[in-house]
């Protein structure tokens, strides 16, 4: 799912702003989460201790989460954990995850990746872009591990954007992007492309999740997978597969009015295990008519 229509070039920050605030949400965000410091300090108890660079902060299982694509506010009262776009500032005190569209174009960025990469937007034969129509942007090409090298500066850049501005982790969206590529993708290039991304991360030192996407699973240790982000897990019957591979890591997004199975139904089977979410399809930020926000 994309976040809101942004500039495709990420507003960065002066470094040394953004060191000092990433390191004061750090150092608040360790009271709260698995947190490992050079010196050895133990970590939340049931929690893991990072296996990555020293600086990266892993999320906790059961934070109460909230996914605020759509544009930032105010933090419900008991959430512990928030996702916002790479454009947005991150929640003072609590683990913030930055949304980053990594496999297609943003809304209103074609025009930028038309001028400046044209070669990196995927194409049919007879040299159209591929869209995906849901949500009318165009995927990125994958294919080659020239593109795939050309794509992680550009992508790579955006998530050091996230490091600079205080995010502990970063979810690269659209990974399932092969499915939509009308065969001119396969799972093993997204992978590819996926790994190049989470060495990106974690030498900036953040943690990254996976983006709903089952059929990685099996790959998520080998590609460097941190966690899991997901929509719908509930809907699909899939939140247990997460749920075991990332040993409840698990911010869990489900949609109000979309699916069969209901809000509680989901929190009754699920919400002891991974951190359930019911927003509304737009991501609305509180307050915008339309709005829908409630966990389990």
């Amino acid at each position: 799912m994309a976040g809101r229509p942004h500039s495709p070039l990420f507003r960065r920050k002066r470094v040394a702003s953004g060191l000092a605030a990433g390191l004061a949400t750090a150092l608040g965000a360790c009271v709260l989460l698995a947190c490992s410091a050079a010196s050895g300090s133990p970590a939340d108890a049931g929690s893991e201790q990072p296996t990555k660079a020293a600086d990266v902060v892993m999320p906790t299982a059961g934070m109460e989460f909230d996914y605020q694509i759509g544009g930032g506010y105010t933090p419900p009262d008991g959430v512990r954990a928030v996702s916002r776009d790479r454009e947005d500032e991150p929640a003072p005190g609590l683990y913030n995850v930055c949304y980053v569209n990594a496999f297609q174009t943003q809304p209103g960025a074609l025009e930028w990746w038309q001028d400046t990469h044209p070669d990196l937007l995927l194409r049919d034969d007879d040299g159209e872009p591929i869209i995906d129509e849901g949500w009318d942007e165009v995927l990125l090409d994958t294919s080659t591990e020239a593109r795939r090298s050309q794509l992680a500066e550009i992508v790579g850049e955006w998530i050091d954007g996230c490091a600079d501005s205080g995010f502990q982790a970063v979810e690269p969206d659209n990974l399932d992007s092969f499915e939509r590529s009308k065969g001119k993708l396969t799972v093993d290039h997204n992978a590819a492309f996926a790994e190049a991304l989470a060495a990106r991360a974690h030498g900036a030192g953040l943690a990254i999740g996976q983006k709903n996407t089952t059929d990685l699973l099996d790959r998520h240790a080998t590609i460097g997978f941190d966690f899991a982000v997901t929509e719908e897990c509930a809907q699909y019957d899939e939140c247990g597969a997460y749920a075991d591979a990332y040993d409840d890591r698990v911010f869990a997004i489900e949609y109000e009015g979309e699916g069969d199975v209901s809000f509680d139904e989901s929190c009754s089977a699920w919400g002891d295990r991974v951190s359930l979410v019911l927003r509304d399809l737009d991501v609305l930020p509180a307050g915008e008519k339309g709005h829908v926000y409630r966990t389990c």
